[in-house]
C-alpha cells in the first residue's frame, strides 16, 4: 500500500507542476506511476474498486492542487470543477484499465489516449464547461517547446504527453532498448521540431502600436465603490496614451455602470471618453469592457432572457468599440464562466440557482454572443475576446477566421488573488499565440497586462497591483494557421477512435465468451 501511496503522490506532484508556473515536461511521465498502479492488480472486480479509488484520489489531489485558488471567490467553485473533472479522468483511465484486464493490451493503451483526449473534448465544448486541465494546457510556461501547437492545438499536447507517458511505462516494464530508444523520441523530437520552427519563424513586418490599461481597481469594491472615482481614474490612464496608439484597450468590466445599447453612445462616460480621444488621440479607438442590456417585447425574447414586468431583458458582459467620433460597436462575450455568468442545464438546475456565484457585479445566466467580431479602425483589424476566452483555442481562432489580424484580451482576474489562476490565464494567452500566429494585448483589471508575440514569448507586462499604461508595436499577421482552419480536429477525431475502441472490446469480448477468440 505505502508503495501505491508513493505513485499516487508522485503523479500529483508531477502533473500539478505545469499549472504552478514550473513548466509542463513533467507531464511526460506523470501517468507512468498511476498505469504502473492498474497493472499491479488483477482482474477480480475487488481489484477493479481498488484501482478506482486510487485513481479518484490521484485525480482529486491533482485538481486541489491546481484549482485550490477558485476558493478565494467562492467555496463552490473548486467542488464543483473537481467534481466533473475528476468523473471525465475516471471514465477515461478506468476504461482503460478494464480493457487493459480482458482484451489486448494494444487496444486499452488506445482507448487511453483516445478516451482521455475525448473527454477532454467534452468539457471543452460541453454544456459544463471548464477545460482547465487539458494535459497540453500544461506546456503553457514552455512556449518555446510547442510550437507546433499551430497545427494541432493543446490537444496535440494532451497526445504528445499521453504517447510518452505509454512509452516510459512499457520502457520500465519490459526493460527494453527498443521501447526506451522510442519514449526518447517521443519526447525529444516534438521539442526539436518546436526549436526548428521557433528559431526559423519570421513574424510578420507590418506592426501597429497598441496600448493597454491597468487600472488597479479592486475587483470587489468595483461594483459597489465610487464609480465617480473610477472613472476619473480611467480617463487619468486614458490621457497617458500615445497620440500613435491605433487601439488601446481597458479591461472587462471597466466601465462601472450598466449601459443600455441602444443609447450607449448617449452615455456619459461613453461620450466623456470620445471626446478625450478626438481632443488628444484622434487616430485612436478605444476598447473597453462594460455591462450591457437589451430589451425584448414578450414572444421576441432570446432563451437567457430574463422576465421584467410584461417584457423581458438580457444582461451581458460586452466589449465596447468608442471611436474618436462617438461612434460604439458591441461584442458579446460568448463564452461565459459556469455558475458565474452561465447556469448550465437550466431545464435540471434551475431549483439550484440559489448556488450561482457572486462575485459582485452581473450575476446569473447572461445573454450570450452569436460568434466572434471584429473590430476595425479602418487600418488595422483586432479580436476583442473577453478574459475566460482566451481559454478555448478554437472558439478563439474565431476571431482570426473573420479577419483578426491581431488580438486583444480584455480581462478582470482579481477575484483569486495574487495566486496561479491570473497567471495562468496570462500564460494560456501564450498558447493562443502560436495556434493562431496571433500577437495579443493583454488589458487586465489588476495583473497580469501585456504583449505575447506570435511565437508566444512575453513582451513588457505590468504585474500583480501594478498600475499604469503601457505600449508597445504589435505585428499584424492576416495568415490562416493550419490549427485556426481546422480548430479541435484531434479532439473530434478522437471520439471516433474512442467508439470504435469500445465497440472492439465488445465485439472481442463477445467472440471470447463463444470461443472463438483464444
Amino acid at each position: 500500500m505505502s508503495r501505491r501511496l508513493i505513485a499516487v503522490i508522485c503523479s500529483v506532484v508531477l502533473l500539478s507542476l505545469g499549472w504552478l508556473g514550473f513548466g509542463g515536461f513533467t507531464t511526460l511521465v506523470a501517468l507512468a506511476p498511476l498505469l504502473w498502479i492498474s497493472d499491479s492488480y488483477g482482474d477480480s472486480r475487488r481489484d477493479w474498486w481498488r484501482v478506482f479509488g486510487w485513481a479518484l484520489l490521484t485525480f482529486v489531489l491533482w485538481n486541489v492542487a491546481t484549482v485550490w485558488w477558485i476558493w478565494n471567490a467562492t467555496p463552490v467553485g473548486p467542488i464543483a470543477a473537481t467534481l466533473v473533472s475528476t468523473t471525465l479522468n475516471m471514465l477515461a483511465f478506468m476504461l482503460y484499465h478494464t480493457v487493459s484486464k480482458k482484451a489486448p493490451r494494444a487496444l486499452a493503451y488506445t482507448l487511453l489516449v483516445a478516451g482521455w483526449i475525448t473527454t477532454e473534448f467534452w468539457y471543452t465544448w460541453g454544456e459544463i464547461s471548464f477545460p482547465w486541465l487539458i494535459l497540453g494546457n500544461g506546456f503553457s510556461e514552455s512556449a518555446w517547446a510547442v510550437q507546433w501547437y499551430e497545427y494541432t492545438g493543446v490537444f496535440g499536447g494532451s497526445l504528445w504527453a499521453l504517447l510518452t507517458n505509454i512509452l516510459l511505462y512499457e520502457t520500465i516494464k519490459k526493460r527494453s532498448r527498443r521501447y526506451g530508444i522510442a519514449t526518447v523520441a517521443m519526447a525529444v523530437v516534438p521539442v526539436a521540431i518546436s526549436l526548428g520552427i521557433y528559431v526559423s519563424y519570421k513574424p510578420s513586418e507590418r506592426t501597429a502600436k497598441i496600448a493597454v490599461i491597468q487600472p488597479n481597481v479592486d475587483c470587489y469594491d468595483k461594483f459597489h465603490g465610487d464609480t465617480a472615482w473610477q472613472e476619473r481614474n480611467i480617463l487619468s490612464l486614458l490621457g497617458e496614451v500615445t497620440d500613435e496608439a491605433k487601439f488601446v484597450a481597458l479591461p472587462e468590466t471597466a466601465l462601472p455602470d450598466y449601459i443600455y445599447e441602444p443609447n450607449a453612445e448617449q452615455v456619459a462616460i461613453v461620450d466623456t471618453i470620445a471626446g478625450l480621444l478626438r481632443a488628444k488621440n484622434p487616430h485612436t479607438v478605444a476598447i473597453t469592457g462594460a455591462s450591457t442590456w437589451l430589451d425584448y417585447q414578450a414572444g421576441a425574447q432570446t432563451s437567457t432572457a430574463r422576465k421584467r414586468g410584461g417584457g423581458y431583458y438580457d444582461i451581458f458582459n460586452s466589449a465596447l468599440e468608442i471611436t474618436p467620433e462617438g461612434e460604439v460597436d458591441i461584442y458579446h462575450k460568448s463564452r461565459l464562466v459556469i455558475g458565474v455568468e452561465k447556469m448550465p442545464l437550466p431545464w435540471l438546475f434551475k431549483m439550484l440557482e440559489f448556488l450561482v456565484i457572486d462575485l459582485g457585479g452581473t450575476v446569473g445566466q447572461l445573454g450570450v454572443g452569436t460568434s466572434p467580431k471584429i473590430f476595425d479602425n479602418g487600418e488595422v483589424k483586432v479580436g476583442p475576446a473577453i478574459c475566460y476566452e482566451a481559454v478555448y483555442g478554437d472558439f478563439y481562432g474565431g476571431f482570426a477566421r473573420e479577419g483578426a489580424e491581431a488580438m486583444v484580451v480584455i480581462s478582470n482576474d482579481g477575484w483569486w488573488g495574487n495566486t496561479p489562476g491570473h497567471k495562468r490565464l496570462f500564460a494560456f494567452c501564450r498558447l493562443r499565440a502560436i495556434e493562431h500566429r496571433r500577437a495579443i494585448a493583454r488589458s487586465a483589471n489588476t495583473g497580469v497586462s501585456g504583449f505575447i508575440t506570435e511565437r508566444g514569448d512575453d513582451g513588457e507586462r505590468l504585474e500583480w497591483e501594478e498600475r499604469g499604461v503601457l505600449t508597445a508595436d504589435v505585428t499584424l499577421n492576416d495568415k490562416i494557421t493550419f490549427y485556426t482552419r481546422y480548430g479541435d480536429y484531434i479532439g473530434r477525431l478522437s471520439r471516433y477512435v474512442a467508439m470504435l475502441c469500445v465497440l472492439y472490446f465488445i465485439a472481442y469480448r463477445i467472440r471470447r465468451k463463444n470461443y472463438l477468440v483464444k
